[in-house]
């Protein structure tokens, strides 16, 4: 689950209180302001209120959680957030409300007067149904279940898509290109703007100055227009920073275009791209990636769990993607982005959109779906048998009907460490290894016996990379038992070492 109290302003409660959020969603120029949702469907603000952002009909700052009484009960399945800020908020029946900074017409209601309070959005939008909501710096987009993609507020780049750059004071259809497209998702960078089709194709209009359209040029855009550069890919997921754009393929392919100047596109430089590229082709296969018009961070998450970072992350330029210690893209933002902001509506259940490999990796050593155990040194390890005749030769052919350990519900396992044979199980379920190279050393005796040569180039990088003055030699000794080859080549590594390290 993840922890909300990595963004400061949610120190302010108790446990009791954070206990209760189900959803929330931290913003602000200074991550000053939050809204967080309970699991009985209760909206809640806090923080400091800029332009009436909070919704609570003043303009005062709030220390104490305050609830919003006319959204209680309302299913909140889209928020977004503004510059200024604005706010747009959609329900689960499809009603969509606003409210905070209007200097643009951003919150649809026809006037430029601050919104104090939500108040429904219906100009144009009697009887559609919005399920998605995108803000840009002052211009906002909704939605509808049909595929119909609203904009409206600020213009002056054709972020509104409506062929002009005069202001919109009220949704409007966003029609062209997408006239007889169904839009599945919609977002916004600074002053741009983006959606994706149900057959993977992206279109974008607005401001196009630093290449974020990925168009190929740097003409800004009245009206959608498609990128060609991404033909005969299909797009899932997309997201835009300030002024910059990541898509994610069906296949796990990531693309990034768009301003470069702290090194957010992950390319290794700081040369804006005025088309898609795609980047970390070296990486296992991206299932997630984030970005917010807010910041100039860029994530993403792989298929088993690994979280990178790049882009401006707390005052530095991180040009190449970073692997972190997080589990989610979520926590890059709350650690690293300027301002901390969140770049989405949190969910604090995420259990429930698990990926394959995640859901691998959360049921290694279950009790309550495990059908065999493994006793080693008084320990019990318990796994699937299916998941290791899947991964694993070795086991692959001992659950045979004619062998003795098919017929077993717990295997006794004497000839290697609990610690071992723990790990190589775990790797059999997530592809990684975490342990020292004392242990390594254990692990790649049974690597070698089971025939797993992934695995033994795992332990042979744990323990080359773990070698110190006091374990050089009898890492080097157990090297040079398992494999000559692989002694050799660890032997000088750990001569050189300690030659080097020594006295």
């Amino acid at each position: 689950m993840v922890d909300v109290t990595k963004w400061p302003i949610f120190s302010l409660m108790g446990p009791q209180e954070l206990s209760t959020i189900r959803k929330a969603c931290v913003f602000g120029t200074s991550a000053n302001e939050a809204i967080y949702i309970t699991k009985d469907d209760e909206v809640y603000v806090i923080g400091f209120n800029c332009s009436n952002c909070l919704g609570t009909g003043d303009s005062q700052s709030i220390i104490v959680p305050k609830k919003l009484d006319f959204l209680s009960g309302r299913k909140v399945v889209s928020l977004s957030y503004g510059s200024g800020p604005h706010i747009l908020l959609a329900t689960e029946v499809g009603e969509l409300f606003a409210w905070g900074h209007n200097g643009y017409s951003q919150l649809g209601n026809g006037t430029t007067n601050q919104g104090v309070a939500p108040v429904l959005v219906s100009a144009n939008l009697l009887n559609k149904k919005v399920t998605e909501v995108a803000c840009g710096s002052h211009h906002s987009m909704a939605l509808t279940d049909s595929g119909e993609v609203y904009a409206w507020g600020y213009n002056n780049c054709g972020q509104v898509g409506s062929g002009s750059t005069a202001n919109q004071p009220t949704p409007r259809r966003v029609s062209s290109s997408l006239q007889n497209k169904v839009a599945v998702s919609i977002v916004c960078g600074q002053t741009s703007s983006l959606a994706v089709v149900d057959n993977g194709e992206v279109y974008g209009w607005g401001y196009n100055g630093n290449g974020q359209l990925g168009l190929g040029n740097n003409g800004n855009q009245l009206t959608p227009c498609r990128l060609v550069a991404l033909q005969g890919l299909c797009v899932q997921q997309i997201v835009s920073g300030y002024a910059h754009s990541l898509a994610l393929t069906d296949e796990g392919l990531l693309f990034a275009w768009g301003a470069n100047t702290y090194g957010q596109l992950g390319t290794g430089n700081k040369s804006n791209q005025l088309s898609p590229l795609l980047i970390m082709t070296e990486k296992e296969r991206i299932v997630e990636v984030a970005a917010c018009h807010s910041t100039h961070t860029s994530a993403a998450k792989t298929q088993s769990g690994q979280v990178y970072m790049w882009g401006q992350c707390r005052g530095q330029s991180i040009v190449l993607p970073h692997l972190t210690h997080f589990t989610c893209t979520d926590d890059v933002f709350a650690c690293f982005a300027t301002p901390s902001v969140m770049w989405r509506l949190l969910s604090m259940e995420h259990d429930d959109f698990l990926t394959v490999a995640q859901s691998l990796k959360k049921e290694f050593d279950n009790p309550e779906t495990a059908d065999l155990k493994f006793c080693v040194d008084g320990k019990y390890i318990c796994v699937h048998k299916a998941v290791l005749k899947i991964r694993c030769e070795h086991f692959r052919s001992m659950f045979q009907s004619h062998w003795n350990e098919d017929m077993k519900e717990v295997i006794e396992i004497d000839q290697f460490s609990y610690p071992v044979y723990r790990s190589f199980l775990e790797f059999l379920y997530t592809d990684n290894v975490e342990l020292p190279p004392e242990d390594a050393i254990g692990l790649l005796d049974l690597a070698t016996s089971y025939c797993e040569n992934r695995l033994k180039r795992l332990c042979q990088h744990i323990i080359k990379r773990g070698i110190t003055v006091a374990n050089a030699f009898s890492l080097l000794s157990a090297a040079v038992r398992y494999d000559a080859e692989v002694g050799q080549h660890q032997g000088r590594s750990c001569v050189r070492w300690s030659e080097r390290k020594g006295p």
